[in-house]
This record gives C-alpha cells, sequence and structure tokens, in this order.
C-alpha cells in the first residue's frame, strides 16, 4: 500500500459546508478574503484517484512563514532571521527595496508603508501562513500591516513584552534590548500593547561594530567575536543597573544569536524574534502527539 503524508493549507470556499469531506468541494487560493488553515492529510492508493487534489496557484509550497526583510547587505551568523539555516523549517524571504536600517530604525520613514503592506501582500498571495519582520522597529507598522492580509502578522518581537510582564513578579520589570535607544518611542510600544509595561531599556548605540555596519551600512563585513563582546558588555551594565530585571526580550533581530551568551551573563529568561517566529510555527502546524499511554484498566486488572 502507498501512502503518503502531507501538510497542506486550504482556503475555504463560502459555501463549503463543515461535514464536506475532501474533494466533494472547490478550494479557493486566490481570494483574499479567507484565511489559511493546515490540515496534516493521509492518503493511501486504496482511497480512489480523486480524493487529494491540490490547488495550484503558487510557486513554492509548504513554506509558512514568510519574513519582511530590509535592504542591507552585510553578513549573518546562525540565529539570525534572515540567516534560513537558523529555522527547523523552510521560511520565505522579502527584501523591501530602499528600506536601510537608518530609515527604519532612525527616521521612522512613514513612505516605507506603502511598500511594507504590498510586500506582505506578496507573501501572502505566495502561500505563507504567518508574517514577521526582520526589525523590530517595524512595530510601528504593527497594526497596518496586520490589517493588509488575512492572516497572521508579527512585526516585532516587542509583541511579547506585555506576555513576558504577566510571567514576573509585580516588583520586577522587562528589561528590552534594542538597536537604539534614543529612538524606541512610546509610539514603538504602543503599537504592541507594552505601553503601560515596566520597562528597562539598553540600547546598542554607542557601539562601533553595531553602529558601523548594521546601522549605517558603511561596509559589509561583520566581526562576529567584536559584535559578540559590544552586546555582553551592554547586558552586563543593564543587569547591574537594573536589578529589578526578572526577563529581557532583545528588540534587535541582529542580536539573537547571541542570546545563549547573554543567557550565561544575567542568568534570566530570553525571548527574542526566533522565540516568537517559533512559537507561531507551532501553532500553525499542530501535529498528533506520540507518546506512551497510561495502561488501561482491562490491562491492569489482568496482572
Amino acid at each position: 500500500m502507498l501512502v503518503i503524508y502531507a501538510h497542506l493549507t486550504f482556503i475555504q470556499s463560502p459555501d463549503t459546508k463543515p461535514d464536506n469531506k475532501l474533494g466533494q468541494h472547490d478550494w479557493n487560493t486566490g481570494d483574499r478574503n479567507f484565511r489559511f488553515f493546515p490540515t496534516l492529510l493521509r492518503w493511501d492508493s486504496d482511497m480512489g484517484p480523486d480524493t487529494m487534489i491540490l490547488q495550484g496557484g503558487t510557486n513554492l509550497c509548504g513554506i509558512v512563514i514568510g519574513i519582511l526583510c530590509l535592504e542591507t547587505y552585510y553578513g549573518r551568523p546562525p540565529g539570525h532571521i534572515r540567516n534560513a539555516s537558523t529555522f527547523r523549517f523552510p521560511v520565505m524571504y522579502r527584501i523591501v527595496k530602499g528600506a536601510t536600517a537608518m530609515r527604519v530604525v532612525k527616521e521612522a520613514d512613514p513612505a516605507l508603508l506603502d511598500p511594507f503592506i504590498k510586500s506582505a501582500q506578496k507573501l501572502e498571495q505566495e502561500g505563507v501562513m504567518a508574517i514577521t519582520g526582520s526589525c523590530g522597529f517595524l512595530a510601528l507598522f504593527q497594526d497596518e500591516l496586520a490589517d493588509s492580509v488575512n492572516i497572521p502578522v508579527f512585526t516585532s518581537s516587542l509583541i511579547q513584552v506585555p506576555m513576558v510582564y504577566r510571567m514576573l513578579h509585580r516588583n520586577q520589570k522587562v528589561g528590552i534590548l534594542t538597536a537604539s535607544k534614543r529612538t524606541l518611542t512610546e509610539a514603538h510600544l504602543k503599537s504592541v500593547g507594552a505601553e503601560t509595561v515596566p520597562v528597562c531599556v539598553a540600547g546598542m548605540d554607542d557601539q562601533k561594530e553595531f553602529c558601523e555596519v548594521v546601522i549605517e551600512g558603511r561596509r559589509n563585513e561583520l566581526n562576529v567575536g567584536r559584535l559578540g563582546e559590544e552586546v555582553l558588555t551592554v547586558v552586563q551594565r543593564m543587569a547591574e543597573d537594573h536589578p529589578e530585571m526578572g526577563a529581557l526580550v532583545i528588540e534587535c533581530t541582529d542580536l539573537p544569536p547571541f542570546a545563549h551568551l547573554i543567557q550565561e551573563k544575567i542568568r534570566v529568561p530570553v525571548f527574542d524574534i526566533v522565540t516568537l517566529t517559533n512559537m507561531v510555527y507551532e501553532t500553525l502546524m499542530r501535529t498528533p502527539y506520540q507518546g506512551i499511554l497510561p495502561r488501561r484498566i482491562d490491562d491492569r486488572r489482568s496482572l
């Protein structure tokens, strides 16, 4: 018997009834009025030739997470959201031309909203099931991007800040490690519902390697060791200045490669865009659990 397992994504037509069986109706992947639902399907040769019919319309299939990217060209180690080997599942990237780090982080340029919306809609058309971004400062566009598509959008790791705060003792604060403390404003926090959360913030504003490569784009060669030293210097000072910090959220997507070193240094839970992306992926691709069941009552009586 031939058996095929497949993760499929469907958008249900409005006249489809919940009790209809697969293959008895049409599935439409071109209408943005319907949402995506992941399904784990099993097919074998006894089920007939017309049981599994896959709707086309996209160039690629099986990519759950789409990532909106700034236009920057420096090297990125594993752990960075723009290094595809960071994830154990495939991701789809879309570069927004002209979206430099200076325009997003330092200038908060509103003219970038429209190209980001168009890119998000393109990722949705290509079949991804959720969209994130390669810079935490895209939090400013959270509402507009979420409203522009019909799939989940999580623009920034800062979305985790309210959730993390609810985990902590009332006397503790959420630490935020950001690319730029000077330009991370209340508007960024408000856009993710974190404006009332007690936070302590540290930035990479004065770190030479980070600023020259990541923010200013003076060169494309990244000295990972030097950047790591800068990150640890900033978080060590942050921990000393804020002993009330109960957990850390890394805003900047360039810093998760050092998350394990950060945790070794300050000994608190560390959240970032990778932890958030992994969590969203798990919510979209639920699969049956495997394990050992408790012994049945009948089995106990037979002993």
